[in-house]
């Protein structure tokens, strides 16, 4: 099968450096303190907790750091409460981008997005403007390893409920519907699969290519969105 892998390929091209490590980390334990307030501390009745959990391990998230952010949101009432805002525009040539924000103050955080598209060339557009190009997929990627079969990897994912799977030159993956993504995963881990990424994510359906300008430009605009402590996530329909 065949699907959204230059998008992944777009995605594990920008592999994320030690030194941006400790901003991962506070950004995802920023997700699991609003996901403990949504749902409660325990992962195995709390899904979206779980999910963030799968996140954090596949990011190298050290359980003492989940583990404390799980405490944290479950004993602080006075702590600072993030909401969850996504942010669509256009970067350099028209490229489409979705921007998932965390923030306990939407109007620094709009200040912010605004200020970087408009320096790399592009435009904050308002909601609906791209989002009709992407689709909420559960993504999951795992590592290229000889002992890893994959062909049985692909008709586990499938069996397990999976809708695509694809194999790059590194890693292997497999798409998911929205409500099969959760029970997916589970089965991939609890055939000991070691998973590099499990998320939900927007994928688009095409893609943009920009001549080597433009492409500077994106990739000014997606570093300076993923800077911003505000900012979960940054997707686009760019092909690199």
């Amino acid at each position: 099968m065949s699907g959204h892998s230059k998008w992944a390929n777009i995605k594990h091209k920008k592999e994320k450096s030690d030194s941006k490590k400790g901003k991962i980390f506070t950004k995802i334990g920023r997700e699991i303190m609003v996901a403990v307030k949504q749902g409660g501390p325990d992962p195995d009745n709390n899904v979206k907790l779980y999910d963030v959990i799968a996140k954090a391990k596949a990011n190298n998230m050290p359980n003492d750091n989940i583990k404390r952010s799980i405490l944290k949101a479950s004993g602080d009432a006075d702590q600072d409460n993030f909401e969850e805002v996504i942010y669509e525009g256009y970067g350099p040539s028209g490229v489409a981008c979705i921007v998932e924000v965390m923030t306990d103050n939407r109007n620094r955080a709009a200040a912010d997005i605004r200020h970087a598209f408009d320096k790399c060339g592009g435009n904050l557009g308002t909601t609906g403007c791209v989002s009709f190009m992407f689709e909420r997929k559960g993504v999951i990627i795992i590592e290229k390893k000889d002992s890893v079969d994959e062909e049985t990897l692909m008709m586990e994912a499938i069996e397990a409920g999976a809708e695509d799977f694809s194999s790059e030159d590194e890693y292997y993956e497999i798409i998911t519907e929205v409500s099969a993504f959760s029970g997916v995963r589970r089965i991939l881990e609890d055939k000991k699969y070691d998973l590099m990424e499990a998320s939900l994510q927007w994928v688009p359906g095409t893609m943009t290519t920009l001549d080597e300008e433009n492409g500077l430009q994106m990739e000014k605009l997606i570093d300076m969105l993923e800077d911003s402590d505000d900012v979960q996530n940054v997707y686009h329909n760019w092909e690199s």
